[in-house]
């Protein structure tokens, strides 16, 4: 019987690493052109009111934004409207949607300045109610002459 003899085993080749920079920085690349940044779909005309004195704010991410017009789509009429997020609400939704974000510390409200200040001071009182306390309002700069 015959002895089968084993090759030598060779060396692997290390794989080079590198294009792995390369890669990672396309990649990168990539997730940040694709990425979509969320923004409301405004269903109200706005023109917000012009101001003097304005802050503005840093962190737009931890703030609740309650619109307020007349809606665009004229089948919904002339009366202003309350928008939150994409849709239209009551004065009686605005709890919930506080609730339903809690970890939005406070709220803008973006208001046409054609409306009365009826429903705003609804939407400010539902607001107190849901102890969201911290309000701000969205204005243009006015320009002095």
């Amino acid at each position: 019987m015959a002895k089968l003899k084993s090759k030598p085993k060779r060396p692997r080749p290390t794989i080079s690493t590198a294009s792995l920079p390369d890669i990672i920085f396309i990649l990168l690349f990539f997730f940040m052109v694709v990425a979509i940044i969320r923004e409301d779909n405004l269903l109200v005309k706005i023109t917000p009111p012009k101001a003097t004195e304005l802050t503005k704010l840093n962190r737009h991410d931890e703030i609740n934004h309650i619109y307020v017009g007349e809606p665009t789509n004229k089948n919904a009429g002339t009366a202003p409207r309350i928008q939150l997020n994409d849709a239209f609400a009551d004065v009686d939704d605005i709890q919930r949607f506080i609730a339903a974000n809690p970890d939005k510390y406070s709220t803008t409200l973006h208001v046409d300045e054609q409306v009365t200040m009826g429903i705003v001071t609804d939407v400010k009182t539902e607001l107190r109610q849901a102890n969201a306390l911290t309000v701000h309002y969205a204005s243009k700069q006015k320009i002095e002459e």
